[in-house]
């Protein structure tokens, strides 16, 4: 699995946010979504931070939707069965790097200043928020939606079971 993180959050510094490496802790979560989706192949994925006003911006130009918000996803693939990676293979143009040949999920774009009031008002600590966060924007890359009540259960589902296979919980999570 290959990450590009970028980090354009100015606010403060990011260390003082996150008191976890945010980079090895996204990894390891999109890793998990792979793994329980049973992807067939290696991975390309990019994660920005940023804070409200950019994703702001970003949610009006691309969604039509003038407030800030938590996470957004961009796949590179349209998957209408999620996690049909057949869909990709019939896509290969778009969905595969030509020079290292992994899958192409996509962006992710998380809020900073979101991702820290959530777990707040959610009470559990930001790395639990991040992860989970990182979790359904991952699952979105590879086709999930919650769109309707059955979609939303089942996405729901998997993000807690993938965080729980990896030890986040809401009550046992330490924060790190």
């Amino acid at each position: 699995m290959t990450l590009y993180f970028e980090n354009e959050y100015t606010t403060r510094p990011l260390e003082e946010c996150f008191p976890f490496d945010a980079a090895a802790a996204a990894r390891e979560v999109i890793e998990a979504v792979l793994q329980e989706s049973a992807c067939p192949y290696e991975a390309e994925a990019s994660l920005t931070l940023t804070d409200d006003e950019s994703i702001r911006e970003m949610n009006r130009q691309f969604r039509e939707i003038d407030r800030a918000t938590d996470v957004l996803s961009f796949p590179v693939t349209a998957y209408s069965i999620p996690g049909n990676y057949e869909e990709a293979e019939e896509e290969a143009a778009g969905s595969f790097n030509p020079e290292s040949g992994a899958l192409l999920l996509g962006d992710i774009v998380i809020s900073v200043d979101h991702t820290l009031q959530q777990a707040e008002e959610y009470g559990h600590s930001v790395r639990r928020e991040f992860c989970f966060l990182v979790a359904h924007s991952a699952l979105h890359l590879i086709g999930y939606d919650h769109m309707s009540e059955e979609e939303e259960r089942t996405m729901c589902d998997l993000q807690e079971k993938i965080l729980l296979k990896l030890g986040i919980s809401r009550q046992s999570d330490d924060g790190k």
